[in-house]
């Protein structure tokens, strides 16, 4: 009998991962598909059948590395339903007494799993660049959170991107670089694809027999579920499609799926790769002279700089998080979110590419679901939770502050200075979803006019006393307030009009 068990997580799946390395030869390593962490969202059958695949293939990984595995498939007759449960189960089968943990990526986890009644040994993800009391004290006395200073300390903690003391290319930051509109044709094929091997394909049986009711096309499925696979895609991402990111990264095209994106941030926040080998990666392309130092820079900025921000502000802000609602929307997320009908063919079509990829890129979700659902008032409680459910990867420790406070300013400011809203026009600009859409987006008013154009300039009338002395939006509420007394009560009569066919599920 042993003493100790080591608990590995579905996104955990490291071979350095804090438990792995406190582990002794004699522990055993438990691991389990379980119903509550398939369900307690809809997921995405893809997401589902990653996991599962890669968690099946990291316990085969660990067996043939001398470790003793105790693994719960999800149809094993004596699953117990939850991770909590399986830990007692096999506490109770190899008599243990403590069970090694590294911290869970949710709040809901952390607490169940400390309130078993065992010997919890709980690790911090030394995954991660910043730990908890490093973010704490960066954040110590500052009034204002912005990501733009916790990622230059990044950098400089690092050294990636830098030429000393000083920034490489003279600037922190060529965002100012990436804003190029969609270009006329892409020449990349997209992300690595892999074929379903015979674990895989087990795994999707299982998937397509027990959750096919759910939102998400389960095939084809291509994705990498082992860490040679992520790595390819990684290498194929830098080698193919890395020099173009940075101009083209926020430009969205109907037929495109891709564009120029990695696609590989489910690998890692699964744990099969890890954001320094990603970084020094791209940093390599710079070096080489194979990548513009715009397209790196934005790339090394989302994963050392906004991920690892958006970690901080979830464990800083504590479990309630997700029930924040300062601008106090109540409405119910619409059908179109689940594939209902629309006119709207910015969202129709971002909706139909996350039923089939489990997939979007970040200005598709920020700008025009995200961009929509803070416009329409909708409930963020329940815009978080589908953003948790529909993307592949999707935990709440990165999510959840991405959706509650960047996207729905539903914390009141913590992540942004001012809501992430505009126009018909900015989609116009950055893509071609406007050009094959029923309505019209020069049209501010009027029975075709953009839904977007209505609904902008009624969330700031609705929400004028919050945001009118906000520097960065005197501009918007100049240009309204310029605007004739009959044009404003025409908008703001068609927007509400507008949401109230939404509201009653009528096709919009």
């Amino acid at each position: 009998m042993v003493s100790r068990l080591i608990l590995i997580l579905g996104d955990q799946l490291s071979p350095d991962i804090a438990a792995l390395k406190a582990a002794e030869p004699d522990d055993v390593i438990v691991m389990a598909e379980v119903s509550a962490e398939a369900t307690y969202v809809a997921h995405h059958p893809k997401k589902i059948a990653f996991l599962f695949a890669a968690m099946r293939k990291f316990a085969a990984k660990l067996r043939e590395d001398g470790w003793t595995v105790a693994y719960t498939m999800l149809d094993d007759t004596e699953n117990s339903g939850s991770i909590g449960g399986e830990v007692l189960r096999r506490a109770d089968q190899y008599g243990a007494g403590e069970v090694i943990i590294t911290e869970p990526g949710e709040w809901r986890l952390i607490e169940a799993l400390n309130d078993l009644p065992l010997t919890v040994q709980m690790l911090g993800d030394d995954r991660f660049l910043a730990s908890h009391a490093d973010f704490e004290e960066w954040a110590d006395g500052r009034k204002e959170l912005r990501m733009e200073y916790f990622y230059r300390d990044m950098r400089r903690r690092t050294g990636l991107l830098m030429d000393g003391d000083d920034p490489a290319g003279g600037k922190w930051n060529f965002d100012h670089d990436n804003r190029k509109p969609a270009p006329g044709t892409v020449d990349f094929g997209g992300p690595m694809q892999f074929t379903p091997d015979e674990t895989v394909t087990e795994v999707l049986d299982l998937v397509q027999a027990r959750f096919a009711d759910n939102f998400g096309d389960l095939h084809p499925f291509w994705f990498a579920t082992d860490r040679t696979q992520a790595r390819r895609a990684l290498t194929h991402f830098v080698n193919n499609a890395l020099p173009k990111f940075g101009d083209y990264q926020d430009a969205m095209l109907s037929d495109e799926r891709f564009l120029y994106h990695a696609v590989i941030s489910m690998y890692l926040n699964a744990g099969l790769l890890h954001w320094r080998e990603i970084c020094e990666a791209a940093e390599q392309a710079w070096k080489d002279g194979a990548a513009p130092i715009n397209a790196v820079e934005g790339f090394i900025r989302q994963i050392i700089g906004w991920r690892e921000y958006m970690r901080g502000i979830y464990f800083r802000e504590g479990p309630g998080y997700t029930r924040r609602n300062a601008l106090n929307h109540q409405r119910k997320l619409p059908a179109m979110f689940w594939g209902g009908e629309t006119r709207m063919h910015c969202v129709a079509r971002t909706v139909a590419q996350t039923r089939a990829e489990a997939y979007a890129h970040h200005i598709q979700r920020l700008m025009i679901t995200g961009n929509f659902a803070l416009l329409a008032g909708i409930d963020p409680h329940e815009v978080h939770e589908w953003y948790l459910a529909v993307y592949a990867d999707a935990y709440e420790w990165v999510e959840a502050p991405n959706v509650i406070g960047m996207s729905q300013f539903a914390d009141g400011g913590i992540v942004g200075s001012k809501p992430y809203v505009s126009s018909g026009n900015y989609i116009a600009k950055m893509s071609d979803y406007c050009k094959s859409c029923a309505y019209k987006v020069k049209d501010k008013t009027g029975e075709n006019a953009c839904p977007f154009n209505l609904l902008y300039w009624a969330f700031l009338d609705r929400h004028r006393d919050r945001f009118v002395k906000n520097p960065r939006m005197s501009q918007m509420y100049a240009t309204w307030d310029r605007m004739d007394q009959d044009k404003r009560d025409t908008v703001l009569a068609e927007a509400d009009a507008w949401l109230g066919r939404l509201s009653a599920g009528d096709p919009v």
